[in-house]
């Protein structure tokens, strides 16, 4: 059953012209870049052009998310490191993608809600709270969370919430940016369109939850001349109508990684020697 309802979902991918219907973009799949099929793991990376922008939309599908999406993440305060690196370290990774914005001597600037200055923060992910494997190694007192959570039941996107309310829920692991950076909510847009980081084109990875159960789509925007957020949201929305949408690191920082079943060593499917600060995984 669950198969079945895998393929049905795997065909919500064709352009919505293809089902008779006239998008507000255009979107066309070129290959089939990659795919994963285990009893707990499953995913589909598609190579493809949105408004002529070539990206990969990865479907993926996980058993247990609070087991199978994992966190590693650079030595905190002290260096970055690579994607390969840091997904690397984590046991059975099958897939994984960048995480996290960060604070760095190259990329000082923090909000300005944040205490202290951007030395402060340093080697460090950006968000008012970061836990790892359940530790809070960070929370900012009276500065709202904007970002995604790992719970027992998945992921979780939060848009201004208070830190304790968060942290009520008990999350396993946190991925943050700005707090610009939550696009959609149940279709509702929640992008500010005077922001430049969100009308330009950039190099993006996006991550949305989609209403399948465990089900959750990664869109990796390789082109330079990249997609503005807003526009990323039409396409997400008009395709997918996932559930919430949020934009992680990108631009030179964007990294998307698979492993072949079967085989130990990850392969990189785009992106460049970057230094990040953390990455997601995905495991059997």
């Amino acid at each position: 059953m669950k198969r079945t309802l895998w393929l049905l979902l795997l065909l919500c991918v064709l352009p919505l012209g293809v089902r008779g219907e006239e998008p507000a973009y255009r979107y066309t799949v070129v290959s089939t870049a990659a795919e994963y099929d285990s009893e707990t793991l499953r995913y589909q990376m598609l190579s493809c052009r949105i408004n002529g922008v070539p990206c990969y939309v990865t479907t993926v599908w996980v058993a247990d998310p609070a087991r199978q999406i994992r966190k590693a993440i650079s030595p905190w305060h002290q260096d970055l490191a690579s994607a390969e690196g840091l997904a690397a370290k984590i046991e059975g990774v099958a897939l994984a993608i960048n995480g996290s914005g960060y604070v760095s001597p190259q990329y000082p600037a923090i909000p300005d809600n944040y205490p202290g200055s951007s030395a402060d923060y340093y080697y460090t992910p950006l968000g008012s709270l970061t836990v790892v494997d359940g530790q809070v190694y960070r929370n900012l007192t009276g500065v709202p969370y904007y970002g995604l959570t790992l719970e027992q039941d998945g992921l979780h996107m939060y848009v201004g919430e208070d830190n304790e309310a968060v942290l009520a829920q008990h999350p396993i692991q946190t991925w943050s940016f700005y707090e610009g950076c939550p696009m959609s909510l149940n279709g509702e847009d929640l992008l500010d369109h005077t922001w430049r980081f969100a009308v330009n084109p950039y190099k993006r990875t996006i991550l949305a939850k989609l209403p399948a159960e465990n089900t959750y789509l990664i869109l990796t925007v390789t082109a330079e001349r990249g997609i503005s957020l807003t526009d990323a949201n039409t396409f997400l929305n008009g395709e997918f109508q996932p559930e919430w949408i949020y934009n992680l690191d990108g631009g030179p920082s964007s990294a998307l990684l698979r492993r072949l079943h079967g085989k130990k060593l990850l392969r990189l499917i785009c992106g460049a020697d970057q230094r990040i600060v953390d990455v997601m995984g995905f495991v059997e």
